[in-house]
């Protein structure tokens, strides 16, 4: 699978990941140019990528992504991760999503951890 962590989402999770699955195809928005671009071009670039979007941004990004849906346009996968969750719950729903499902079930999906 393969990710894009979200200039928000708390590092100890993007950590975390990594540590558990090294092999794990997880870039962050300030390491690839986005830090700071609008939430349309973090999703467009997601979607271009072929990147499931992890973010804590449960205001802006899924008004956006149901925007992007009404006009008939393509979301990239986004698991919006409570702020108020445990991490550890949210690392461990983010490894069963890994372990138990295909990069193309999230196309166009919205889900909020944990699940």
């Amino acid at each position: 699978m393969r990710f894009l962590a979200d200039e928000n989402l708390n590092n100890h999770i993007y950590r975390s990941l990594l540590l558990q699955r090294q092999d794990l195809d997880i870039v962050r928005v300030q390491d690839v140019g986005l830090y700071g671009k609008s939430d349309s071009e973090v999703l467009t670039w997601a979607l271009l990528e072929n990147r499931i979007l992890i973010t804590h941004d449960v205001r802006t990004i899924p008004a956006l992504a149901l925007e992007w849906l009404d006009d008939n346009r393509t979301i990239p996968g986004i698991l919006l991760a409570e702020q108020s969750a445990p991490i550890g719950q949210i690392i461990a729903d983010l490894l069963l999503i890994m372990d138990a499902s295909e990069q193309s079930e999230w196309d166009g999906q919205i889900h909020y951890l944990p699940l």
